[in-house]
């Protein structure tokens, strides 16, 4: 069977990178032999989609299994829909995480396991949070005493 493991280098003896779509390398083990294939993870440095990039790599390549740290909600569902079976909070070498599974140590995820949305966050400045200036009763001058133009007359009780 052919897995597939997000590595931080392009040999066995490599550290399992705990991320699925920016780690440098993925590395597909014949479970069977042992043998591998280290492919450059091209999608590492995209700005955005680097989960679904790297999840059509994966597809393409044949695989059955991923193992990896975590995995984001797109990039869970495109391997999902490609019939690969995701496992994650994996650990340890590439080496030592296929063994771990060979020998039934690991289990499937039911759920993406990175947050939902992982970024830039916050506060603009729109119109709240102290960001519309003016246009209120001080006009931008100030928030100081009224002071009308011309005498104010009390209005008249109406009958």
């Amino acid at each position: 069977m052919r897995v597939v493991v997000s590595a931080a280098g392009a040999d066995l003896d490599a550290a399992v990178d705990p991320r699925f779509g920016r780690c440098p390398y993925f590395l597909i083990v014949d479970t069977e032999t042992m043998q591998y294939e280290a492919v450059p993870n091209t999608s590492q440095y995209a700005p955005s989609g680097a989960g679904i990039q790297s999840a059509q790599t994966i597809a393409s390549k044949g695989a059955k299994v991923v193992l990896t740290g975590s995995v984001g909600p797109n990039a869970y569902q495109a391997l999902s829909a490609a019939g690969i079976q995701i496992i994650t909070g994996v650990f340890g070498t590439v080496r030592e995480a296929v063994e771990r599974f060979k020998s039934g140590q690991l289990r499937q995820t039911a759920t993406p396991t990175a947050p939902m949305s992982f970024g830039m966050g916050g506060f603009g400045m729109g119109m709240g949070r102290g960001g519309g200036r003016g246009m209120g009763r001080g006009r931008g001058m100030g928030m100081g005493a009224f002071a009308p133009s011309a005498p104010v007359v009390p209005a008249m009780p109406s009958a």
